[in-house]
């Protein structure tokens, strides 16, 4: 665990971290569910999950397991300290996370620039979420804005 997070300049383009597995469990998902209104059958029923989905199991909304993974880079401490500002992202599910599974990240560096503000630089990251089988669930492009270790003259 890194205990102060990068500043813009440590971020090498190409660079590559991995978190610690996640594994997700039934009252996981119910809670998450029940705190942001995920209240679909899918995600509350198994009866009809057995009769009418395509899951083997119970399936964790996908943006559960956004949240989880960005959870999972968190606590790595990468942009602890450092990170000034969540821009957005692009996120594509893959393939479902089911209760029992166990997932990780894998963040690539994937660009950096500078801002007008001598402050801060924008730091674009695609990250990788595959279960235990290493099978990817989940892929997302993020951009953050980074403090700066230094002012340019």
């Amino acid at each position: 665990m890194i205990t102060q997070g990068l500043t813009y300049e440590q971020h090498d383009v190409g660079a590559r971290y991995e978190t610690h597995g996640r594994t997700v469990g039934d009252a996981d998902i119910s809670s998450f569910v029940n705190l942001c209104g995920f209240t679909e059958p899918l995600f509350m029923d198994m009866e009809f999950v057995a009769r009418e989905s395509v899951f083997k199991g119970r399936p964790a909304p996908g943006a559960f397991t956004f949240c989880l993974s960005e959870g999972l880079i968190i606590q790595t401490g990468l942009i602890h300290g450092t990170g000034m500002s969540y821009l957005g992202s692009e996120v594509r599910i893959v393939a479902p996370v089911l209760a029992g599974d166990t997932i990780r990240v894998a963040v690539i560096i994937t660009d950096k620039r500078e801002t007008k503000k001598p402050d801060r630089g924008i730091v674009t990251y695609r990250h990788e979420v595959t279960n235990q089988r290493d099978e990817l669930v989940l892929e997302a492009t993020v951009r953050r804005m980074i403090r700066r270790a230094r002012h340019p003259a």
